[in-house]
């Protein structure tokens, strides 16, 4: 116990290609980083600068695993994403610096009360149980950043049932990976073990119980969930 009045919770983790776990301390989400994301969502991508939100790190769901169908919603969304795993951690870091500080990559879910979200925004109230609720952000497995050394292209999609409903590039994001970690640590001093959701395409739209979600990052990876 180690003078701790009660056990310590237990450290949250994604699996690794090839072997081992990458223990994960913070979990940081890109909003509206598509053009056209932004814009099925009603704003002007053109017109501002990054703007982040938190998920915490026990909402992973990894290795596939079913993901319940969260409570106090009838309106789930699907946002499918390139993640971004810390490796080497610092504060300010320049641009041209900043996927050296990458330890690996990933293809996410960040699955969204929809409903939640939009009555907060509209009362100006934080939308954090929109986003942050329980097992709120399905994972695949983490690949080394030398298997993904250019992040700025490469096909990302998600299928619901077989069907195809985002389907985009991440050549198309508006703050690209280097842009993202760089602004991000302006913000705060990012450390081992953050991961960083980029941000999702268009497309998005709600799932209900049974739907299988399958998505996919050319180059990275897949990510799978059962709505349950």
């Amino acid at each position: 116990m180690s003078g701790y009045v009660i056990s310590p919770p237990p450290v949250s983790s994604v699996p690794v290609a090839g072997g081992g776990a990458f223990p994960v301390r913070r979990v940081f989400c890109v909003g509206r980083n598509y053009a056209e994301h932004a814009r099925e969502m009603g704003s002007d991508p053109d017109r501002e600068l990054p703007f982040f939100f938190c998920k915490p790190a026990d909402a992973l769901v990894t290795g596939d695993a079913d993901m319940p169908y969260p409570t106090m919603t009838t309106n789930l969304h699907h946002e499918m994403e390139l993640v971004v795993a810390i490796g080497t951690g610092g504060k300010d870091i320049a641009e041209a610096d900043a996927l050296s500080h990458v330890w690996g990559y990933a293809a996410g879910l960040d699955m969204t009360r929809r409903d939640l979200q939009n009555a907060a925004k509209k009362e100006g109230k934080p939308w954090d149980m929109g986003k942050g609720f329980d097992q709120s952000a399905p994972i695949g497995v983490l690949i080394p950043a030398a298997g993904f050394p250019d992040p700025t292209k490469g096909k990302i999609e998600l299928k619901v049932n077989g069907k195809l409903r985002q389907v985009s590039d991440l050549s198309k994001l508006i703050w690209s990976v280097a842009e993202t970690i760089a602004f991000l640590s302006r913000l705060v001093a990012l450390a081992p073990g953050d991961l960083i959701f980029t941000g999702t395409p268009e497309g998005v739209a709600a799932v209900v119980k049974g739907d299988l979600l399958e998505g996919v990052v050319e180059g990275v990876g897949t990510v799978t969930a059962r709505i349950v």
